[in-house]
Formats: C-alpha cells, sequence, structure tokens
C-alpha cells in the first residue's frame, strides 16, 4: 500500500484553519478549502512510485482488481476529500450520466474549450456526492415544500416577493417551484439586488430560521441565489453525519468540517452565490422540481464493527470504524481498491502510521489491517 501525499485547494470559501487544525499543523492565513485523495488529473495524489494516476495507469488491473476494471474501467472512479467550508459554496445541480453525456458532447461538437469559463461539462461523467460531517455542518438540500417557503418569504414582508408567494401557493408542486426558480434567476439584475437587499435585511432583524439566509447575503450581497437558497432545506448535520446528493438536486454547503466523497467529475451546473458561469436554460434543464426533505443519512453498523452510509451509487461506497482502545486489529482486506483515511486518534495499517488528515491507498487485493485507537473512514466501489 502506498501513503498519500494530497493536494490542499486553497478556494476563497475555505476555512483558514480547520483543515490545519485537523492535520495538527499551523495554519497558513489563507483558506484551505479542500484536500484530495485520488487520481483526479488536475491534483492527484502522490505517492512513492509517482502519481496514483501514473501507479494506476501502469498496472489497472493490478491496482485496482479484474471486477472494478470491468465495471468501470482503468480508473478509479471516485475521489475523496477532506471539505473544509468557511463560507458558502456556490448553490449547484450536477446532471445525470446521460445528461452528462448529451452535454459534453455538445460542447465538444461546438469546439468549446475545456477550460473556458462558460463551460458547463468538463467530462462525460455524472457526480454524486457524499458529505459526512466531522463537526457540526451546515448545508441547503433539497427543495422545500412550495407552501412552506411560500410561509417563509412571506414573513419577510418584501413587496417584490409577493409574486413569488403568490406562484408558490397557486401552483402545483413542480410548477411553483420551475417558476419561482425561473424568475428569480431571469430577473433584471438590478431590480433582484434590491430585492435581496431589503430581504436580506429583513433576515437579520427576524433572526431563527432566517437566520442562515442573512449569513449567505452578508458573502453574497445582492445574488440571486440568496433568493434561490430561500427555496432549498436548511440542514445542519451532526459529526458522524451524512448527506447524499444525487443528480438533479440543489445544494449547497454553507459552513463545516467533513470527508466528502463523489463520482470522479468536475460537473456542476450553478444556480447562485458566484461569481462564476450560470447557464439557466442548461440548468433548469437538469434540475429536479421535487420537494422532499434533506435526507439525512446516518451510517449502518454490521457486525464486524463497519459502518456503513449506503447510496445507491456504485462508484463509490464510504464507510467508516471506530476502533476503541485495545481493540484488536480488523481486516479489511476487499478485491476492490481502497483509500483508508485517518480522522482522529492514532490508526496503524501494515507498516504505516496514521494521524488525523493522512491517508493511504490499498490496491485490490492486498492484505490490509488497521489497529489503533482512532476513527478511519474507509472508500471503495461496489462491484
Amino acid at each position: 500500500m502506498d501513503r498519500l501525499d494530497n493536494t490542499i485547494r486553497p478556494y476563497a470559501w475555505g476555512s483558514t484553519t480547520a483543515i490545519a487544525e485537523l492535520l495538527g499543523i499551523e495554519p497558513t492565513g489563507e483558506p484551505q478549502a479542500e484536500m484530495w485523495m485520488g487520481a483526479h488529473p488536475g491534483a492527484p495524489s502522490r505517492t512513492g512510485r509517482g502519481t496514483l494516476v501514473e501507479v494506476i495507469d501502469a498496472d489497472p488491473q493490478g491496482e485496482l482488481g479484474a471486477a472494478a476494471v470491468a465495471k468501470f474501467g482503468p480508473r478509479l472512479p471516485f475521489l475523496l476529500k477532506i471539505l473544509a467550508a468557511g463560507a458558502p459554496l456556490s448553490l449547484q445541480v450536477h446532471p445525470n450520466l446521460a445528461q452528462a453525456k448529451e452535454g459534453y458532447e455538445d460542447e465538444e461538437t461546438r469546439g468549446i474549450p475545456v477550460d473556458a469559463g462558460h463551460r458547463n461539462y468538463k467530462d462525460a461523467n455524472h457526480k454524486p456526492e457524499l458529505i459526512c460531517a466531522l463537526t457540526e455542518f451546515d448545508g441547503l438540500c433539497g427543495f422545500r415544500d412550495p407552501s412552506q417557503t411560500a410561509d417563509l418569504l412571506a414573513g419577510l414582508d418584501v413587496d417584490s416577493l409577493k409574486p413569488y408567494v403568490d406562484l408558490l401557493r397557486a401552483h402545483p408542486e413542480e410548477a411553483a417551484l420551475r417558476e419561482v426558480l425561473t424568475a428569480v434567476l431571469s430577473a433584471d439584475r438590478e431590480d433582484m439586488a434590491r430585492t435581496v437587499t431589503e430581504a436580506a435585511a429583513a433576515c437579520a432583524r427576524l433572526g431563527g430560521d432566517y437566520a442562515p439566509y442573512a449569513d449567505i447575503a452578508q458573502h453574497y450581497p445582492g445574488d440571486p441565489g440568496v433568493i434561490a437558497a430561500m427555496l432549498l432545506n436548511h440542514v445542519r448535520l451532526q459529526p458522524g453525519e451524512a448527506l447524499f446528493l444525487g443528480a438533479g438536486i440543489p445544494h449547497a454547503y454553507l459552513n463545516g468540517l467533513g470527508v466528502e466523497i463523489m463520482a470522479n467529475s468536475d460537473n456542476v451546473l450553478r444556480c447562485g452565490l458566484t461569481p462564476k458561469h450560470v447557464d439557466v436554460p442548461e440548468l433548469l434543464r437538469v434540475v429536479r422540481f421535487e420537494a422532499s426533505g434533506p435526507g439525512v443519512l446516518r451510517p449502518e453498523a454490521s457486525p464486524d464493527g463497519e459502518e456503513v452510509y449506503e447510496t445507491p451509487i456504485d462508484e463509490f461506497r464510504l464507510s467508516r470504524h471506530v476502533l476503541p482502545q485495545g481493540a484488536p486489529a480488523r481486516d479489511l482486506t476487499l478485491p476492490t481498491p481502497q483509500i483508508l483515511l485517518c480522522t482522529a486518534g492514532s490508526v496503524r495499517t501494515g507498516d504505516i502510521e496514521l494521524a488525523p488528515g493522512q491517508s493511504v491507498f490499498v490496491p485490490a487485493n492486498e492484505k490490509a489491517e488497521v489497529a489503533g485507537s482512532g476513527t478511519v473512514f474507509r472508500a471503495t466501489v461496489v462491484v
């Protein structure tokens, strides 16, 4: 197995302290948003044998196992991250596999450079993801019931929001959500900025259920995404709780530290809370206009002590092992590739000691035992 040396991405929304505290190092003073573990070409993990991309390319069958290569091809199909949000991320959705393939082929045919700012589809893959909280973690996930959102908006007593309140109360669920989101994102920018400013002041004054949206507006003053965010469920995860985000579900992370795993893709369609490109027609094609609860996941424990976060996705499977002091070693050997990440305590796998924030790549079928006292997350695939 290989100890991983991982890149930390300095996105502007990142916390300046959370990742450094996890790693037990001094903060740099700059935002540290995500630490990537895997074989994504944008920032592959490094090993003593080269980057993880190079290691897998040299022997896909040996590193990934025959079953994983047969199902997913000669690549690691997931990306594991430590995510540290110090400010809200962009409000966004991800396409399903068919939409990603269609969108990617269309933009390739039209000759849009893959690094162009207005490009929507960087690859032909979908991007389902799971976030598991290491600290209290705030986010937005899925549309709230339209009648409840109507009550929330009406409570602000902002005249320019009253047409949205009427739409949310008068139309069937799907039509109401579609019409209001379309109207918000298509409105005159100056008019919408005034509405957002007035709504943000009311949110700050009222507090309570409005407080998360007041905070969002502080970071993105005048952004239409502030009103779009009010259509969504606010959720606060406790450590160990998780959210699964499937295709078409609007969401945003607001604050906190977590372990995130996703299919190996960069495809994001943004709704707001960002200076980046927002393609409203394509976004509306991808969004699933249906109300649902955020669907907080808690791990399901198996007899061997593994706690699994169940999802309908085969490209990744996330679980954790909480190792009490003095417990016997646990055998984690699998016929599939895995990344083991320590998030608390001190654990050992083979002759590699792992402190919080440290990780290893374990090739398929390689003997993998963990011992010590701490918490280990395991990322692998389903074949």
